[in-house]
């Protein structure tokens, strides 16, 4: 990649030309204009005026928009027990999301925790206003907003989200239950097995704290998802549900005010949103790996039904760029290139509230991909942020 320019400067004018631009509805031959950080002038030709940049060919298509990356929380933990700087973690992540093609980023950070890892209660609010100081002082190349993903099985939750809730940079909020034997870990076996896998610990002594688990949070789920409801509806943030796996589960989103599912673990889950109007993120690493992680089900089905409106990195945050062009590909799912870009742009950008990007159109915040396909893998040449290029 070239030569990144200060983040701190000023949006120049710029002119890209001789480019396969992704529209909406098309792929066309083209070029495009760029004045303070927007789209300003959309051309169809094959024309390459003086100053224009010219693209030899690659694919332009609008910044990717990703509503859910848990990858933030792996650079503050490079291994485990090991706590990196979260500033200079802040910045590790930014990296690897701007080369994924990731130009809006909602970071999805753990509120409360599922059992063992109490840390994350001591790094939410850090993380957060790591993020906060490095947009500030322009030290980020993507947009990072933040997604609290509030975990409903621990008491200390509701206290930790009113903590942080209120912070602009805060817009989107999420409930889920990692229950054993619930949702994504359903499966009770798979979920002994990955359990042993991570930790290096037995059978017995992952049944016994699974044990503890289920009986700890049978009293407490409920009232603290209330709490996290009431809290999300009150300061008016979208409400997404998380791992629906059946029917009476999405129901039970819908009465929250839930508006989007986020990883339907099920068919029938997936089947139930959509009869409900919910907008589906499906993850795309699922889709890449052939299936799910969890032995849930495969994206792929979902893409096939058409089941999916949203793509999300989950822990992979070049999965979506990746997935793109395969997904366009793919002769069992109905979706060309125009259509899996608006899954992992337009979409996105429209279900959480920022309808002025996710779109090559004039008016639009001009954050944009120039990509390369080698080998059949698209490669990132260049991004640009609301018209800088910062990669």
């Amino acid at each position: 990649m070239d030569t990144v320019p200060s983040l701190q400067s000023d949006a120049a004018t710029c002119e890209l030309a001789n480019a396969r631009l992704v529209l909406a509805d098309r792929v066309t031959t083209g070029g495009l204009s760029m004045d303070r950080g927007r789209i300003v002038e959309i051309n169809e030709g094959d024309a390459i005026p003086v100053g224009a940049v010219d693209c030899a060919g690659d694919i332009v298509m609008p910044g990717i928009v990703d509503i859910h990356t848990d990858h933030f929380e792996k650079h503050v933990f490079p291994r485990k027990h090991v706590r990196w700087d979260i500033l200079a973690a802040a910045l590790a992540h930014d990296a690897q999301v701007i080369g994924g093609g990731i130009t809006t980023v909602f970071d999805s950070l753990c509120v409360g925790s599922a059992w063992t890892d109490l840390e994350r209660h001591e790094i939410l609010l850090p993380m957060i206003e790591a993020l906060e100081l490095a947009e500030t002082r322009g030290m980020l190349r993507a947009e990072h907003l933040v997604h609290l993903r509030c975990e409903i099985i621990d008491p200390a939750t509701p206290d930790l989200a009113r903590r942080s809730i209120d912070r602009p940079i805060v817009r989107i909020a999420s409930v889920m239950d990692h229950t054993p034997g619930d949702r994504q870990s359903r499966d009770v076996e798979a979920y002994i097995q990955r359990s042993m896998n991570q930790t290096g610990q037995t059978r017995e002594h992952i049944e016994e704290k699974m044990r503890a688990i289920i009986s700890a949070s049978g009293p407490v789920a409920d009232p603290v998802r209330r709490e996290i409801v009431a809290l999300v509806r009150e300061h008016g943030l979208p409400l997404l549900s998380h791992d629906d796996t059946t029917r009476a589960h999405v129901e039970e989103a819908v009465r929250d005010g839930a508006k989007i599912a986020e990883f339907p673990t099920t068919l029938e889950a997936a089947q139930a949103s959509r009869e409900s109007g919910m907008i589906i993120v499906a993850g795309a690493p699922n889709y890449l790996r052939g299936g799910s992680q969890s032995g849930n089900v495969a994206v792929r089905d979902l893409l096939a039904e058409g089941l999916v409106d949203i793509l999300a990195s989950d822990y992979v945050p070049r999965a979506i760029l990746d997935a793109v062009f395969r997904i366009s590909d793919d002769p069992d799912i109905p979706a060309d290139l125009p259509a899996a870009v608006a899954m992992a742009a337009a979409r996105p950008a429209e279900a959480t509230g920022l309808g002025d990007r996710g779109q090559i159109a004039v008016g639009q915040r001009a954050d944009l991909l120039r990509v390369r396909r080698t080998d059949g893998h698209p490669v990132l040449r260049n991004a640009w942020r609301q018209g800088r290029r910062v990669a």
